[in-house]
This record gives C-alpha cells, structure tokens and sequence, in this order.
C-alpha cells in the first residue's frame, strides 16, 4: 500500500472554524451577556451611577464589536487560506454528537462558556459597585480630584459615598449624571479638566434633595457650645481662645426654639438672592418672604438698581453657607494653629505660627520642591532647635494634606463660606449695604451676638470666667474699624 493511500486525506475545515474566530465568539457572547446584565442593574438600581452607563452602553458594546471583527478577520484569514488552496473542498461546520469527541468538544466549549458567563456576570458587578466608590471617584479614575479626595477623608462626611451627594435619586438627575460622567471620562484621558478642578455651583442638586435626606429642618434646634483656639502672630506665640454658643437654632416653630442661623432653612421664611459672580460671592439683590403672612421684603445693595433677571434668581438652601461640606481645604493659619494646639509645632520656637504659615503659602513647583522648601525656611530660622524635626515634620505633612501645586488647589482656590472669618460668607448679605427702598437694613455685620454669643474669651484665667449673657467681642490686636468686615484683613495667611 502506499504512502498516499495509507494517510487519510485532510478533512476540510469551514471559514469559521479557526482560533480567531473562536476567540472573537467568545468575546462576543461574554459582552452581549455583559450587556444585558448591566443594562438590568441599570434599571433597577436603587440609586444611579453616572459610570455604569459607561460601561453599558460604550464599554460593552465595544468589547462586542471587538469580537465580532474577530469573527470576521478569522473567516477572512481563512477564506483567503483556502483561495490559495483551491483543491482542499470547505464544507459547513456541523456537530455530530453520535460521535465521541464532538459531544467531549461541545461538553468542554459548553462548561467553558458557562464558567465564561458566571465570571463576566461577576465582573460587571463588581466593577458597578467599584464605579461607585470613593476610590474610584477619588484615586483611580479621578487622579485630578486628589485635592477633593484628600480633603474628603478629613471631613464629616467620609463615610458617606461620593454618588449619594453628586448624584442622588431621580430619573432627570440619573440621565444629567451619565451625560456628565461620560464628559468626564473623556476630559481626563484627554487632559480637558481645569486646574484648579471648578467646583460645579451651577449644576449641584439642590440641597433639599440630597442634604436633606440626612439633615431635615425639624432636626436643627437650640445652640452648640464651641471652642475656637488661635495663636497670635507675634513671637511670643501668644493664644487667644474664643469660647461661644453657637445660636443654630432652627426653621421650624413647633420644633423647638424658632429663630438662629437655620432661620434661613425656608420652612417658615423663604430666602431668595440673585448673586452676580458665578462663585455667588457677590450678592447684590435679596428678597425675603414670610410664608405665614405673605410679607415681603427686598433688599439691594446701594449700586445695584433694578431687577435681576428672573432665572437667575436662587431660592437660598444649605450649600448657599455650607458650600463645602465635604471637601474644605483648611487655610494656611487654621492649619497651623491646629497643629499648635495639639502640640505637634512647638510653642518654644518664636514666631513659629508666622514663620511655618509663610514657609506653606511660598510659591512651588511640585510637593517635592515644597517639602524641600518647607524644611529648608524652618532649619534656617531655628537652626538646632530640639523641637525642630518634629516641627518641620508637621508644616510639611500641612502641605502635603492641603496644597496641591500641580493641580494649582488650596484654601485661595474655594471660598468657604461657613463663617466670616477668611471669606465674606455671611456677610455677603449681612453687610450694613443691603437695604429696602424704605431704608431698612438687615441684621449688621459688627452685631456679633446676631448668631452667637461669646461665653469667655482670651487665655488662661480668663476662660475660667463664663458669662452666660455674653460678652463682647475684644479683638486681640486691639480696636478695629466697625464698618470692616473680618475677610477685609483676614485671608488665611500671615495678616
């Protein structure tokens, strides 16, 4: 017998039936599945998430167009194999499982594509949930928001999920959420994003939707007792502590004491203002309207006449004070004076608060560069100080928690506006400028016992001594002129 006649002729295998093929089958199929599963959770999450719409309707269908391409670019390799063989005969793929090893070959492809499935089923769980993440939000895909992230895990509400406040429930902020979650993705990878990261005034959900799942109005009421340490200039490094009740008070007359700061919470008065900086730091036109008697009262500014235009004009909530509940950048003193006061600078050092407040606010390149620097202007000052490694360990872990250099972020950047201290904040209105057209003025901004009153004030002894009735205000540099506001002088450096 014969060579040629002993081996049997190759059988001849069908255009699809090749590796390339194969493997985009299995791309396809894992993706189409992939698809409908995330398009399920999609649907009936309880709570939307701006990156799972990426993944369902970009990354999905991408990986299945992948595979089919596969398909294709396999059958036309082996078509064009074929036309340079024209005497091997192609004949259609076909499973005979009366045949042994087509039923073990369809056993294995069958037990791999479920396992396949299971593990793609898997995956896209997973990486929903992960999408959704402060690690994701603030690390992985979000490198540009370390600033926001770094300032977040230091806040109140670092267990509370960056989509929760962002996002929120509802059909027309889900859809507004995916349409910005998408622009996004595409600003990063293609360095589109601003420096420093704008923060979104315009577009936030207003706070009565997401805030108030947590905070409602009837919640606030009574006052808070609070302690403010801060440490002079000078070289002695002089404390003055300020011990005050906070008037919070609260927005709901049957809820407890009625009046305070959460006045404004619009339950029984509503506050509207039409600001003419898109920051909404410079507020020229306020109108209020008491709820129960229909009173209504508008204030302006001495140069704004008019109107203002009527979409611009903005019914007052919680991020109007609290604009930076999540992500506040402290200033270059406060974070001193922190550090002060638990004893991590050293008090012994003269002039440190002055001397480490100008070593953070100097201009650098990098946070290699700063913490160079850092260590650098505090060696030279206090050359051999025993409580100097300590010290410039502290002023440079300050910098590298609040100044962010390549993305050109820090206090400067983000106006705060709890308070009045570093920032106009309550006295964008409370200013002694908005009146009616009658003359009458709002609460002034030099009557300081409006929102709170001072218990005890000063250092040593003199804390010891509470007067309930309140004091008022000594300022520690001395007299002061009663038409300035604090952030007139103040800025969160050296004054």
């Amino acid at each position: 017998m014969s060579e040629a006649a002993a081996t049997p002729p190759r059988e001849p295998r069908s255009h699809l039936r090749n590796w390339l093929s194969l493997a985009g089958a299995i791309d396809a199929l894992g993706s189409l599945f992939a698809f409908v599963f995330l398009v399920a959770i999609d649907t009936f999450a309880h709570t939307a998430n701006p990156y799972v719409g990426i993944l369902t309707y970009i990354v999905a269908p991408a990986f299945l167009i992948l595979g089919l391409g596969l398909i294709l670019a396999g059958w036309w390799v082996q078509r064009r194999h074929a036309a340079r063989h024209p005497g091997v005969a192609v004949r259609p793929l076909a499973i005979d499982l009366a045949r042994p090893r087509d039923r073990h070959t369809l056993f294995l492809f069958g037990s791999g594509a479920v396992v396949f499935l299971l593990m793609t089923a898997f995956g896209s769980y997973q990486t929903y949930h992960f999408t959704e993440s402060v690690v994701f939000c603030g690390e992985t895909c979000h490198g540009v928001m370390r600033p926001e992230a770094t300032a977040y895990r230091h806040s109140a509400h670092a267990r509370v999920s960056c989509a929760e406040c962002h996002i929120g429930s509802g059909a027309s902020w889900y859809v507004k959420s995916k349409i910005s979650g998408t622009y996004q993705v595409y600003s990063v990878l293609f360095h589109k994003y601003s420096r420093p990261i704008k923060t979104p005034i315009r577009n936030l959900r207003p706070a009565q939707e997401t805030c108030e799942r947590c905070h409602w109005p009837e919640k606030f009421t009574g006052n808070l007792d609070r302690t403010y340490m801060h440490f002079l200039s000078d070289r002695a490094n002089t404390p003055y502590t300020v011990r005050l009740s906070l008037r919070v008070g609260g927005g709901e007359p049957g809820g407890g004491f009625f009046g305070g700061i959460h006045w404004h919470m619009n339950v029984a008065s509503r506050v509207e203002y039409y600001a003419a900086d898109p920051q909404r730091q410079v507020i020229p036109w306020i109108r209020m309207t008491s709820l129960s008697t229909g009173e209504v009262r508008v204030y302006r500014a001495a140069d704004f006449k008019g109107e203002p235009p009527p979409d611009a004009v903005r019914v007052m909530d919680c991020i109007d004070c609290h604009n930076r509940p999540a992500h506040a950048l402290p200033t270059a003193n406060a974070a001193v004076e922190t550090d002060m006061a638990l004893g991590r600078i050293s008090l012994r050092l003269p002039a440190v608060k002055r001397t480490a407040v100008d070593a953070l606010t100097r201009k650098y390149a990098d946070t290699d560069q700063a913490l160079e620097g850092i260590a650098t202007v505090l060696r030279a000052k206090y050359p051999g100080a025993d409580d100097l490694p300590a010290t410039i360990a502290a002023v440079q872990r300050i910098y590298r928690e609040n100044f962010f250099p390549a993305m050109g972020a820090d206090w400067r950047v983000y106006p705060d506006n709890i308070g009045h201290k570093d920032w106009p904040g309550c006295f964008r209105c409370h200013d002694n400028k908005h009146r009616t057209a009658d003359g009458q003025a709002m609460i002034r901004s030099n009557d300081c016992t409006a929102c709170h009153t001072i218990l005890a004030q000063g250092r040593g002894d003199d804390l010891l001594r509470l007067n309930p009735g309140g004091m008022k205000f000594a300022h520690p540099g001395g007299a002061y002129d009663p038409d300035l506001t604090c952030s007139d002088c103040h800025n969160g450096g050296n004054q």
